[in-house]
């Protein structure tokens, strides 16, 4: 039965977050699809229709025949009240049922601190958010994504987690949950099924052990038809891989409100501190001709003006001049313009930026990442500050006016020095600008310097670092404003120590954080990821309900023997390569 919102529409911020009816949206009948299929993305409307892999697996699943897949984002403080004061549950956006009418509720794994939003989710939904307390009738709960890599924080609220890519697992899952409600086996058969596909890992058949210091001890199988190691799956053939061209396209302003075009997958750079870097190996393009077939598709189909070419490091791709300079004669004419994040200081492509230039100039986008040359090489972030210099100049040269540059503060050996460096190469920037002729730069220069709190990750060489704590952080960051004060053209942003701290420790958790997550969201945490929303307090008093200290989680190095908790899970990188990094 479709959930009635329209009388609550008139009192939310904005409406077009839950009314669907997008263009381009699948609508299908529910109830003849063999199986349904409610895609969740856990943060709002904004950010979920942003991100590639939503639209990919929409796509993938709806273009089944006998499947049907829907949309669910979680609904901003305004909508969420009135949900609740209505006595209404959380629904999809295509044909507005339940949550918990669907087979199956999946959910993507993009940011550790949305964590909270899947527990609100499934709550409003009318699912009950541990796997233990679910019934024979109710949904199969499943996730992907990379924050799938350490699943185990998560392990009391999912059925199962898809490792790696998913184009190929979340059919397999599908199908397999489909035909065990067809025969009627129990919930428990169909887990077990589920344990048996490639890259799936079903967490209610390990159980865990501790050591008297706190660190894990071992993560067993206790069914046999669990493996004793899951292995990501990996799509090899990027030209045979499914490419959302007819995506829906949102009646309101969204984060990334452009076509993006996947031109690779992988990166072979091998930055220390990169996750992504690492679980997305090997590298895999797709081909010129295939991404302008794409582009030309994804144009007519959505209307969008701009073009982004998505990858984690775009000049990267071995063939960007080419694709740069085709897509442009192909669309020239009907003002679709490129854009290219993830730019690499030490390949910067002349003509490529040249043909990108001929509809709109944007912003161009750096990540030197760290302040000085020793540290740069510590995290081998293999790019020196005349690359730097000669790729500003280039770019001011040209045309260009504003810049952003990320770095990180808290990483492994940093110093003062290297702090105080972040500033220095802000001023080096601008002397890059000032130092092309007058009559040849735009006025305007801008300079925005961001820098995130380092957050050790799973399956790095920094895996086994500890994060600067809370203190450490506001005094490292308060060094490096004081150092920008002067700097009229440049701007310092930094991020939340807290909301680092707590990200750190779901990253390197264990099974015992699924207590604290499961406290913090009855304490009323949700939306982390959002500034205003965050309650740090509320964390604090969910690690001390749950007698664990974020010290042990966050801010202690780990010994090279030391069981990691995804150490069960294969990601395709060797431990022994990460250690020799490390």
């Amino acid at each position: 039965m479709p959930v009635f919102i329209d009388d609550l529409l008139s009192r939310v911020e904005k409406p077009a977050r839950y009314t669907g009816g997008e263009m381009n949206a699948t609508t299908k009948s529910f109830d003849d699809a063999d199986v349904t299929f409610a895609f969740c993305f856990p943060d709002t409307y904004e950010v979920a229709m942003s991100h590639l892999g939503m639209k990919i697996l929409y796509g993938i699943l709806n273009d089944l025949p006998y499947a049907l897949c829907e949309r669910v984002c979680m609904p901003w403080t305004d909508m969420r009240r009135e949900l609740k004061a209505a006595g209404r549950p959380l629904f999809s956006l295509e044909s507005r049922h339940a949550l918990n009418e669907f087979d199956i509720v999946g959910f993507t794994l993009q940011y550790e601190m949305s964590y909270t939003n899947i527990l609100d989710m499934l709550d409003m939904g009318g699912i009950p958010v541990r796997t233990c307390d679910r019934k024979e009738s109710d949904p199969f709960v499943v996730a992907g994504g990379p924050c799938a890599f350490n699943p185990e924080p998560l392990w009391e609220f999912f059925d199962c987690f898809m490792i790696g890519d998913g184009e190929d697992s979340i059919v397999e899952v599908t199908d397999t949950i489909m035909n065990c409600r067809k025969e009627g086996v129990s919930r428990q058969e169909c887990l077990r099924r589920l344990a048996k596909l490639e890259s799936v890992y079903v967490p209610s058949l390990y159980r865990d052990e501790y050591n008297p210091d706190g660190t894990l001890k071992s993560l067993t199988p206790i069914d046999d038809a669990a493996p004793a190691v899951i292995h990501k799956r990996v799509f090899r053939n990027m030209d045979e891989a499914y490419v959302p061209t007819h995506p829906p396209v949102p009646y309101m302003q969204v984060v990334f409100d452009r076509i993006m075009l996947e031109i690779m997958r992988g990166c072979t750079r091998g930055c220390r501190f990169c996750q992504a870097g690492m679980l997305y190996r090997p590298v895999r393009e797709r081909s010129v001709d295939k991404l302008v077939e794409l582009a030309k598709e994804s144009v007519k189909n959505t209307g969008y003006e701009e073009i982004s070419l998505s990858s984690l490091s775009s000049s990267d791709y071995s063939c960007i001049s080419e694709l740069a300079g085709r897509l442009t004669d192909e669309l020239r004419d009907q003002r679709v313009s490129l854009s290219l994040p993830s730019l690499r200081v030490d390949k910067f492509v002349q003509d490529t930026l040249t043909h990108t230039q001929k509809v709109k100039k944007s912003s161009l986008t750096f990540a030197p990442e760290a302040g000085t040359q020793r540290l740069r090489d510590v995290i081998n972030k293999n790019v020196t500050e005349a690359d730097l210099v000669n790729t500003l100049t280039n770019a001011f040269s040209n045309g260009w006016n504003a810049v952003k540059l990320y770095f990180m503060t808290g990483l492994p050996t940093e110093t003062d020095e290297d702090l105080i460096g972040i500033a220095e190469l802000a001023k080096t920037a601008a002397g890059a600008y000032y130092s092309v002729p007058k009559e040849k730069r735009v006025k305007g220069l801008r300079i925005t310097c961001s820098a995130a709190v380092f957050v050790p990750k799973p399956f790095t060489p920094f895996q086994w670092c500890r994060q600067d704590d809370p203190e450490t952080v506001r005094r490292k960051q308060r060094l490096v404003r004081e150092h920008f004060a002067p700097l009229k053209s440049a701007h310092f942003n930094y991020h939340d120590s807290g909301v680092s701290q707590i990200e750190a420790c779901f990253a390197l958790g264990d099974r015992r954080l699924a207590r604290v997550l499961h406290r913090a969201w009855q304490l009323g945490c949700r939306l982390d990821g959002w500034t205003d929303q965050f309650r740090y307090d509320l964390w604090l008093q969910a690690f001390e309900d749950c007698g664990l200290d974020i010290a042990f989680y966050a801010h202690r190095e780990r010994a090279l023997d030391e069981l990691l908790p995804w150490d069960h899970i294969d990601a395709g990188i060797d431990k022994a390569f990460l250690k020799r990094e490390y």
